[in-house]
């Protein structure tokens, strides 16, 4: 059975897609996935993006130019930029008579490398096997090429169904367990509700900045680093942003054109969080070229639809302004009517004044200023609303009760709703002796 790419393995990289816009940075995209995977690369296969031929993918002629590559460069496997069926695999593989391995193999082994958590580990394990589970037949053919005779008849078809039993046992239990700890994030997530904070969640495409801006924001450690998908497991704070008051930030795993959909699967428990975010902060890197940004701000919008999170307020914050020059730090009208670019650069620390107020005032949009008047045993409610920040003023009425002068957004308006609280819409009043 091929394996995954190692450590120093030798590799020739095939991308036939050469000429297509939409593509704009597939092939220096694929290269930094290689150099993520710790692979070395030895050469490269380019070609026009005609349509995939059934046999090898690549015609037969191209076939032929990347087995000379393989001979010529001494590589041990051949990766492809492309998604590669299970029958074209195999017949590559006969062909080049070395490993090859297409695009989804190539991410899902960098996901197996910097899974962390348990919860990372399960869901890096569901995704291979589902993506395994269509090439079993590849690791068998060495059982075609024996002669028939007592004991040898069928030893491929038994071992090929027992792996597949297997196979989808441990699905199933992986299956089992990463829905319960969905159940666990639900509850983590009806919790936060209750506590009535906002969420802010920053996504976007991989190596964009994201963990960087977050550790800027949260004070944190989270691990950065210049390589794609370096953190996979999402990290939530606690956070008083300037301006923007007490809020829970989120950092996600980012994304990547063709996503394999066995990764959006695995992962939906985790992905889930987005949808429930009260906003999103699309973290784009400014430094990339235009063409190629505009394909990385698509690929992570359809993948924002895809897990229910089309409807969401979102920010654009282009990240590293410092690679762009005469680029200053600065908040912007976004093309589409009220919205909101912000331009900073996380690295060094340039700018987040300015998004921890468009964060403020995306939340004061939907504030309003009260007075209340809460009875004396409403001393949990008034409690919860110090601890928002919300309170601007108080006095004692003449029940025991509180007259408290409030600045309040749409989460804890709904929750104050629930409760016998009396509004005053303007004036204080009189002060209890």
């Amino acid at each position: 059975m091929s394996q995954r790419p190692q450590a120093r393995q030798r590799a020739v990289l095939v991308d036939l897609g050469a000429g297509d816009p939409a593509r704009g940075g597939a092939l220096a995209e694929f290269r930094d996935l290689v150099r993520s995977a710790g692979v070395t690369e030895v050469a490269i296969v380019c070609g026009t993006g005609k349509p995939p031929a059934p046999r090898y993918y690549a015609g037969t002629g191209k076939a032929m130019e990347i087995k000379q590559a393989v001979r010529q460069a001494g590589a041990d496997v051949v990766l492809f930029n492309h998604e590669l069926n299970p029958g074209q695999e195999r017949n590559l593989e006969r062909l080049l008579e070395c490993p090859v391995v297409d695009r989804s193999a190539v991410i899902l082994d960098i996901f197996a490398q910097r899974a962390r958590t348990f919860e990372g580990k399960l869901q890096v394990e569901l995704a291979q096997l589902q993506h395994l589970s269509t090439r079993l037949v590849r690791g068998w053919t060495h059982l075609e090429r024996q002669s028939g005779g007592i004991g040898l008849r069928g030893p491929g078809e038994t071992q090929l169904e027992t792996d597949r039993r297997l196979i989808k046992r441990r699905i199933q239990q992986l299956r089992g367990r990463l829905e319960t700890l969905r159940r666990q994030r639900a509850l983590g997530r009806k919790a936060r509700r209750r506590a009535g904070l906002p969420t802010v969640l920053l996504v976007g495409y991989t190596n964009a900045g994201k963990s960087t801006l977050f550790n800027r924001l949260a004070g944190s450690s989270v691990y950065a680093a210049d390589i794609l998908f370096a953190t996979l497991d999402p990290t939530l704070r606690r956070v008083d942003l300037a301006e923007a008051g007490p809020v829970i930030v989120g950092d996600t795993v980012g994304f990547i054109r063709d996503l394999p959909h066995e990764l959006v699967a695995a992962f939906r428990a985790t992905l889930e969080e987005v949808g429930d975010a009260d906003l999103l902060l699309h973290v784009i890197d400014a430094g990339v070229p235009l063409c190629e940004q505009a394909v990385q701000v698509a690929a992570v919008r359809r993948v924002i639809a895809q897990i229910g999170g089309a409807g969401l307020p979102v920010i654009e914050v282009y990240n590293k302004i410092d690679r762009v020059p005469a680029r200053v730090a600065a908040i912007e009208s976004g093309a589409e009517e009220g919205s909101t670019r912000v331009f900073l650069s996380a690295g060094e620390g340039v700018g987040l004044d300015l998004l921890c107020r468009a964060i403020a005032q995306r939340f004061d949009g939907g504030r309003i200023h009260r007075w209340l008047n809460l009875p004396a045993r409403a001393g949990r409610l008034r409690s919860w609303l110090y601890n928002q920040g919300a309170v601007r003023e108080e006095h004692a009425d003449e029940r025991g009760g509180w007259f408290l002068s409030v600045t309040v957004g749409p989460r804890e308006q709904r929750r104050l709703s629930r409760f016998d609280v009396v509004e005053q819409a303007c004036g204080a009043p009189a002060r209890s002796v």
